[in-house]
């Protein structure tokens, strides 16, 4: 195994949050499916069953999700942070004026000197 294939595969950390996202996307597709559930218990006349099935189903995908975002902010985070992934903040020295290209494609463009042009308010 060379080491650009073992840096691609997902660690325990990852593996982790993919499981938890998944189980968050599952128990938010049964909440539909338990509804339907709860109703057709409710029309045989079990209204307690059905509510709470319904209930527990949009409880646990309520709980679910937060905690898989959380849980995906603090990967992220953790992957950010590594010394070996190359992004940096800017502090204000570096953030420049934006000019304008040197290789300009425009052909029918008016340049104006600053004293051609007036301030508009």
């Amino acid at each position: 195994m060379t080491v650009r294939y073992a840096e691609r595969m997902p660690g325990r950390s990852a593996k982790a949050v993919i499981a938890v996202m998944l189980l968050a996307l599952l128990l938010v597709a049964a909440v539909p499916v338990a509804l339907m559930a709860a109703v057709v218990m409710m029309i045989l006349g079990h209204v307690v069953g059905g509510l709470a099935l319904f209930g527990g189903s949009v409880l646990a995908a309520a709980i679910a999700v937060p905690l898989a975002g959380m849980s995906g902010l603090r990967h992220l985070r953790k992957l950010l942070s590594r010394e070996n992934f190359r992004v940096m903040r800017l502090d204000a020295s570096q953030y420049t004026d934006a000019a304008e290209p040197a290789d300009r494609d425009c052909i029918n463009v008016v340049e104006l000197d600053r004293s051609e042009y007036t301030e508009v308010r």
